[in-house]
C-alpha cells in the first residue's frame, strides 16, 4: 500500500532527502552529470534544514534560499547552523545556477 507524506513531518523530510543521496551517490559513483548531483545536494541541504526547522515548530514556507533557512534556524536556536554554515554558503546558489540557463557551469570537480 502506498504510503503517504506530511510536509509537516521531519522524517518525511530525511526520508526524501535520503532517496535523493541515493541517487547522488550512483551518480558520483559513474561520475555522471555533474550539474544535477550538485543541484541534488541544495535540494537535500535544504530538506535538512526544513526537517529541523518543523521539528522546532516552523510553519512550513515554500523557499529554496539556503541562507533564510539557516537564518531561521538561528532564530529557533537549533545548533545545526555552526555545522552546515559552510555546506549553506557552498551550495546557496547552486539550485539555480545547476538548473537553469543564463548562468556559468562549472567544470566537475568530483573529488570536491
Amino acid at each position: 500500500m502506498p504510503r503517504r507524506t506530511d510536509s509537516c513531518n521531519p522524517a518525511d523530510w530525511l526520508l526524501i532527502a535520503g532517496t535523493d543521496l541515493e541517487m547522488i551517490r550512483l551518480c558520483c559513483e559513474h561520475e555522471t552529470a555533474f550539474a544535477v548531483c550538485r543541484a541534488k545536494l541544495s535540494e537535500v541541504i535544504e530538506k535538512l534544514l526544513k526537517a529541523e526547522l518543523i521539528r522546532l515548530g516552523w510553519f512550513l514556507k515554500k523557499t529554496h534560499d539556503l541562507r533564510h533557512l539557516t537564518s531561521e534556524l538561528r532564530a529557533l536556536g537549533s545548533d545545526l547552523p555552526p555545522v552546515i554554515d559552510a555546506l549553506v554558503e557552498s551550495f546557496a546558489e547552486v539550485y539555480f545556477t545547476d538548473r537553469y540557463p543564463g548562468f556559468d557551469l562549472e567544470d566537475p570537480d568530483w573529488p570536491a
